[in-house]
């Protein structure tokens, strides 16, 4: 894979150059010589490499390099380093270094030029992605592998497009201060339970402060719990969230809305939409799928699809996705439509880039999965919800409620995860558990219902288990789930049940 901003050598017989600005690079040269403390502030962006004169990125190397052991930068101290130097020879010697600072004046423009020469790398940097890109496309050999060419190409356009984008990775306190600020102030301004991106459900909302930038959110629970059901609500109120802020006109910083990418491994775009649709006409999604609804059912249905067309929602239900195709699909998605949530459903049926083999291969393709989902969250700045799958060992126990500890067999999730959530319903469960009714015996009798007043107890609530939050406090948090239309909402008296603390 070509490497980023590196120098691209012009073509034989060119008809033109590079892009390319050979004065501003001797004047900046020139202007850091004559004021070292100047490095200080374009090396953070600017590289040896981004020059397109190679020796002009030899003596910015060594520059940076005599300025980073406390010496003086100047003509004098670096004559030594390229007194034999053959390069140097031919555009003078060493006199050349006393020539770079001829004028005084460049000091007042040495920013502009940094940024200039940057910007010129840039696009020397984006031809040489092309012409790599039209090389490997001309190659028919069988080895070639058209999909993960595409994978790469648009892998090596999004380093073009991001390097530089932030100042180097070390942040001054001030400024991070200033964004844990703006971060409490969404809280103060919610009510003191909101400092992230909305959930679309006040319980959670309450109880995790919403889910937050760079943060890595695990849902798991055992088929039939409502894992992508509740992932799909938490999507939809994201994305909703999103237009009515964008119609009220709030800052951008302000926003607890965003556009949502969905990765759908299992199930198809138009399924997802069906959820989606039911659950906003409140009309069955199982008489949905077989057409069994009334007119004012379908006009009900049909008011829902017009509101819902310019939902920032975007789903992506390619079947057998790698963790290196989906970083370049949710990369693609942050440039082109500004995502500010990525959800994965789910990740056992993501593909790492080994080739299996063995329960081992696996737990370590899992690891390489769950990493890979942390570190999309920290480039692209959003939160990533992955769904995941929970062994067997819930249900051998009497209380299915799962625990952190089955997550254990699947690689490196909990270590990487800053959340881990699981959903349970005690009603799926009761349910399985009917006895028989009429029986004649008033032991059967009373069984039954004992049966029925536990389920009614219980039926359309849900628990949301905060097994592991790295910003806060677990504990579980009341839901109420209708299955006739997949929803979780507020319970009207939800609260919280905080865990024993050991």
């Amino acid at each position: 894979m070509p490497p980023s901003l590196s120098i691209v050598e012009p073509p034989q017989g060119a008809a033109t150059t590079l892009p390319q600005n050979e004065e501003a690079e001797a004047a900046l040269l020139g202007a850091l010589m004559i004021d070292n403390r100047l490095i200080e502030d374009v090396q953070l962006k600017l590289r040896a490499d981004h020059f397109y004169n190679p020796m002009h990125g030899r003596i910015y190397e060594q520059i940076r390099r005599l300025v980073d052991k406390n010496m003086l930068a100047t003509p004098v101290t670096l004559r030594p380093v390229f007194e034999a130097d053959e390069e140097m020879k031919q555009v003078g010697g060493p006199a050349y270094l006393a020539q770079l600072t001829g004028s005084g004046a460049t000091i007042i423009g040495a920013r502009d030029f940094a940024e200039q020469i940057y910007d010129l790398a840039q696009l020397r940097a984006l031809i040489g992605v092309g012409r790599n890109m039209v090389e490997k496309a001309l190659d028919t050999s069988e080895e070639v592998e058209p999909k993960k060419q595409i994978e790469e190409a648009e892998a090596a356009l999004y380093r073009v497009a991001e390097e530089g984008g932030t100042e180097g990775g070390v942040r001054t306190f001030a400024s991070a201060a200033v964004e844990a600020i703006q971060m409490v102030e969404k809280a103060f301004l919610s009510g003191g339970s909101l400092s992230g991106m909305t959930t679309g459900i006040n319980a959670i909302n309450a109880k995790t402060g919403g889910m937050h930038k760079s943060d890595l959110l695990i849902l798991a629970g055992r088929p039939g719990m409502g894992k992508s059901s509740l992932a799909t609500n938490v999507a939809f109120n994201m994305a909703r969230k999103y237009v009515e802020e964008l119609a009220e006109g709030v800052a951008p910083e302000k926003m607890s809305g965003a556009p949502v990418a969905l990765f759908s491994l299992e199930m198809s775009a138009d399924q997802l939409a069906t959820r989606i649709l039911a659950e906003q006409s409140e009309v069955s999604s199982e008489n949905l799928r077989m057409g069994k609804i009334s007119k004012e059912e379908f006009r009900s249905l049909a008011r829902a699809s017009q509101q819902l067309q310019d939902l920032p929602l975007y789903i992506d239900d390619t079947p057998g996705l790698t963790i290196a195709a989906l970083r370049t699909r949710a990369r693609r998605l942050k440039r082109q439509r500004q995502i500010g949530m990525v959800v994965v459903d789910y990740l056992q049926l993501l593909q790492g880039t080994g080739k299996g083999g063995g329960d081992q291969n696996r737990v370590q393709e899992i690891s390489e999965i769950s990493r890979g989902l942390k570190t999309l969250a920290k480039e692209l700045q959003v939160p990533v919800l992955a769904l995941s799958q929970l062994s067997r060992q819930v249900e051998s126990r009497e209380d299915k409620r799962p625990q952190l500890s089955d997550l254990r067999e699947s690689g490196s999730i909990e270590q990487d995860a800053d959340v881990v959530m699981f959903i349970y319903r005690e009603d799926y469960y009761l349910a399985n558990k009917e006895p028989r009714e009429g029986g004649d015996d008033a032991k059967s009798q009373d069984a039954y219902q004992e049966w029925q007043r536990q389920m009614q107890e219980v039926y359309g609530q849900a628990e949301l288990i905060i097994a592991k939050q790295r910003h806060g406090a677990t504990g579980k948090v009341r839901l109420r789930f209708d299955a006739r239309i997949t929803k979780f909402s507020d319970l009207a008296d939800t609260h919280y049940l905080p865990e024993a603390r050991g």
